[in-house]
């Protein structure tokens, strides 16, 4: 897989698309990694993701996001074994028809960014102020990275921990979101060559 096809490949870029107002309305992708790269979620066995309790917990906190976002909607969603894929929605339109894309600065957006979450990782048990009517994507992953780390660690994941950062693409047109879709579609099928894979580190 190319640079072009892989939206993955520039997950070690370190600086956030400037002046972007991350809580526009839109389509983002995001993958979230274990910290370590441990896989702790399940396995994939015959190019299909199987999870186990814990890969489910991660599964049912998604789909429950849009209770504590009521304006998110949910995009295309994998567990693999030691990260997460999906595409969110923010401020989405009230008419699920007609997508609204980003408009952001051509080049800069295509790459995709590495954003720091502020403070620890998965601050369990930290307040932090949120506009749950217009949330910014950093708020939604925090919120979903807490919950869904007090979960495991409540199932006995003691140690669990999320990585500090999350990988970030803007999605920008109908061909952008269909390409992202089929790559996380298809991301079991490839897991033999992926980069996450503890297996190709080890190599």
């Amino acid at each position: 897989m190319s640079a072009k096809d892989d939206p993955n490949a520039h997950r070690r870029r370190s600086v956030r698309l400037a002046r972007w107002d991350y809580s526009s309305a839109g389509a983002y992708f995001v993958t979230i990694c274990v910290r370590q790269g441990e896989s702790v979620f399940g396995q994939v066995v015959g190019e299909e993701m199987h999870r186990n309790a814990w890969g489910d917990i991660l599964a049912e906190y998604w789909q429950d996001l849009p209770r504590h976002f009521p304006t998110v909607r949910l995009g295309a969603f994998i567990v693999m074994p030691n990260h997460v894929h999906f595409i969110v929605w923010l401020n989405p339109p009230a008419e699920p028809v007609g997508a609204q894309f980003n408009c952001a600065p051509t080049g800069m957006a295509d790459a995709g960014v590495l954003v720091p979450l502020r403070g620890r990782e998965s601050p369990i048990g930290r307040s932090f102020v949120v506009d749950k009517q217009r949330p910014t994507l950093g708020q939604v992953v925090r919120a979903f990275n807490a919950g869904t780390a007090r979960l495991i660690r409540l199932a006995g994941g003691e140690g669990f921990v999320w990585q500090r950062n999350y990988y970030e693409h803007i999605i920008r047109d109908e061909a952008d979101l269909n390409r992202i879709t089929q790559y996380i579609l298809d991301n079991p099928t490839k897991w033999a060559l992926d980069e996450q894979n503890p297996d190709n580190r080890r190599r």
